[in-house]
């Protein structure tokens, strides 16, 4: 305890770092009120509450809600997530991009103002679907089409708003804006979850409360490991010759570091986001046959095995998929090859490639498996009686949303403490984060 009070006078004595953690309190604080700010014509009495499955649920407890509160900041960041997204994987497919891509900071900028700008149509485009679709006739106050149009705009304009709050946090605050506004609203509802759950259990149920809130805790400690977990490469730089003393620098031994989760949360949100297809085309045929009514009723519960099992092995090709298009061996082991370095006991060029690439296939199977684990969690708690709401703490994206941003903020707080000289916080080590955290 007292190197916990030790640590916290240490971090406020710093004024930059005391300055940035009020500049992200105060970002984080103006985000939470946006999100409780109906739009105008809404009645908010009349809104119908969902539930916390399917994407309308993940979607909305990204926002922390807002999206069932239709406030200002309904689509919150997500449109940003996926102008990214298509960005990303248009700089794999497409040479222009490509280019872009290589071209430093100048190509950096361009990437962002065609990300910001596709933003604006995603946004428009999700927008009018979302009040066309989720917001009922009866509490629409003025006229529906008059509604949508002026809804768009202001929705458009809470997105871009979101968007330069999470850029001012990055750049005033502690880092990872976009991220951080994803955490605090998944955080905001674990309060309630947490409350609701107690209430359900009631006195009766005390200890049965205490042991999930235990499991909860192991649940997240196996999360970190899966984050955290990295196979090393050993990579060998060549001694050089340097100047006219004939100096030999370099021979030293470096790692590449291959993350056992190397594709972070993206297999499970792209999984998530196909997982309403099956239940949707059972449901047009129905009426029609008892086989289809059976299959909708599946996939319309995510606590059934069917529904499951499929997300499992979505998750699973999904993570080899993004693993694929995110390393490149053979890039790779060319940046080493350029730079004297190589893996001992295997040939430059070809022969490092292929190791390179056999290693990031095995580990990513298990990494694949541990990740399809922890998305499905969450239907396993819910199985045992844990209200849903609660039971999606115990996994899936928002577990390691959570893990990853907490990660990575208290790495960014002891690298400043480590620059003034002071103790860590860790006596074991150094806090490590992640390598990739969602709309970084």
């Amino acid at each position: 305890m007292n190197k916990l009070f030790t640590t916290l006078k240490h971090i406020f004595s710093i004024e930059e770092l005391k300055g940035r953690i009020f500049s992200t309190l105060l970002f984080l604080a103006f985000f939470r009120l946006g999100s409780y700010i109906v739009l105008p014509g809404v009645d908010a009495t009349k809104l119908t509450q969902t539930g916390d499955g399917g994407l309308f649920g993940l979607l909305n407890m990204f926002s922390g809600g807002a999206l069932s509160n239709a406030s200002v900041f309904a689509l919150g960041i997500m449109p940003y997530i996926s102008a990214s997204i298509a960005i990303q994987l248009l700089t794999i497919a497409l040479p222009y991009f490509q280019k872009m891509q290589k071209d430093g900071e100048a190509g950096r900028k361009k990437l962002n103002q065609i990300t910001r700008i596709l933003t604006i149509f995603v946004t428009a485009a999700q927008g009018f679907t979302y009040l066309q679709v989720t917001i009922p006739t009866e509490a629409i106050l003025v006229d529906p089409w008059f509604f949508r149009l002026y809804g768009v705009a202001i929705l458009v304009g809470g997105t871009m708003l979101c968007m330069w709050l999470g850029e001012k946090i990055t750049d005033k605050g502690i880092g990872n804006g976009i991220s951080m506004l994803i955490m605090i609203g998944i955080v905001s509802r674990f309060p309630s979850a947490l409350i609701q759950e107690a209430t359900s259990r009631g006195m009766s149920g005390a200890l049965l409360f205490i042991i999930e809130v235990l499991a909860l805790f192991f649940v997240v400690m196996g999360a970190v490991m899966v984050v955290q977990a990295v196979r090393r490469i050993p990579v060998q730089y060549a001694k050089q010759v340097v100047g006219s003393n004939a100096n030999a620098v370099g021979g030293e031994r470096q790692y590449i570091p291959l993350k056992l989760n190397a594709s972070g949360v993206m297999p499970i949100i792209f999984a998530q986001a196909l997982m309403f297809i099956p239940g949707l085309a059972a449901q047009s045929f129905a009426d029609k046959s008892e086989f289809a009514q059976s299959v909708a009723q599946a996939f319309g519960d995510f606590t059934t095995w069917q529904y499951n099992v499929l997300f499992a092995v979505l998750i699973i090709l999904f993570t080899f998929f993004y693993t694929a298009i995110s390393i490149n061996p053979t890039q790779i082991s060319d940046d080493m090859k350029r730079g004297g370095g190589f893996v001992p006991g295997i040939k430059p060029g070809e022969e490092t490639s292929n190791f390179i690439a056999t290693i990031l296939d095995r580990i990513t199977l298990p990494g694949a498996v541990m990740l399809s684990i922890i998305a499905i969690l969450p239907a396993i708690a819910n199985l045992f009686g844990v209200t849903r709401s609660f039971a999606s703490f115990f996994g899936g994206t928002s577990l390691l949303i959570l893990v990853g941003v907490v990660l990575d903020t208290l790495q960014q707080i002891e690298s400043y403490l480590l620059m003034r000289k002071y103790e860590g916080l860790m006596q074991s080590g150094r806090v490590k984060g992640r390598s990739e955290v969602i709309g970084r």
